[in-house]
């Protein structure tokens, strides 16, 4: 995904769940990241669920974050019901 600099626009990570399972009460995160390494804990943001797919507000006009022209990889963590915390490096995003 590219997105301009200038723009605040939604970031949105599909996630598709095991059958059955309903993750729109599952607590759900992202970290955009320009390193190499899994995010630290204060580079998750929280995110909502709409329509199957984790989104998180990003931008200069009020978004969660504010990048600058980079190209960053970006993570995903839920909590569905059950014992796993699923955290998983969900593509790469290119800030313009």
């Amino acid at each position: 995904m590219v997105i301009p600099a200038s723009s605040t626009e939604y970031l949105h990570v599909l996630v598709t769940a095991p059958a059955g399972t309903d993750l729109t009460g599952s607590p759900v995160k992202i970290a955009v990241v320009a390193h190499g390494d899994n995010p630290a804990d204060d580079e998750w943001h929280t995110a909502e669920w709409v329509d199957g797919a984790a989104r998180l507000l990003v931008g200069p006009d009020g978004g969660a974050l504010t990048l600058t022209r980079s190209t960053y990889r970006v993570w995903i963590t839920f909590d569905p019901p059950g014992a796993e915390n699923i955290v998983r490096l969900s593509g790469s995003l290119t800030i313009s």
